[in-house]
């Protein structure tokens, strides 16, 4: 997806947040939707192994070292009410 794309389905869905919204910058093939967190607010969703793959690969490192650095790095940052969230997938 493209970020052109995601912003389109946010303006069309989410007028009203389209604003607020937070988006991680590099991921857009990781972006899943939106969700409602813990505050009511509209939130987007990231695929949380196909954004650590995605940091190995900007990193040049493994897995493990991207694991942790999406942990520390990523999931480990609020960034005010809109945080977004990361989804570990069942597959």
């Amino acid at each position: 997806k493209a970020r052109k794309e995601i912003s389109q389905f946010i303006e069309i869905n989410y007028p009203d947040y389209k604003d607020n919204i937070l988006l991680a910058d590099g991921f857009d093939n990781c972006f899943l939707g939106i969700i409602e967190n813990e505050k009511g607010n509209p939130v987007a969703v990231y695929d949380k192994w196909k954004m650590i793959k995605q940091l190995a690969k900007d990193l040049k490192s493994d897995d493990g070292e991207a694991f942790e650095y999406f942990e520390f790095n990523v999931q480990g940052a609020y960034v005010g009410e809109f945080t977004p969230k990361y989804l570990e997938r069942y597959e």
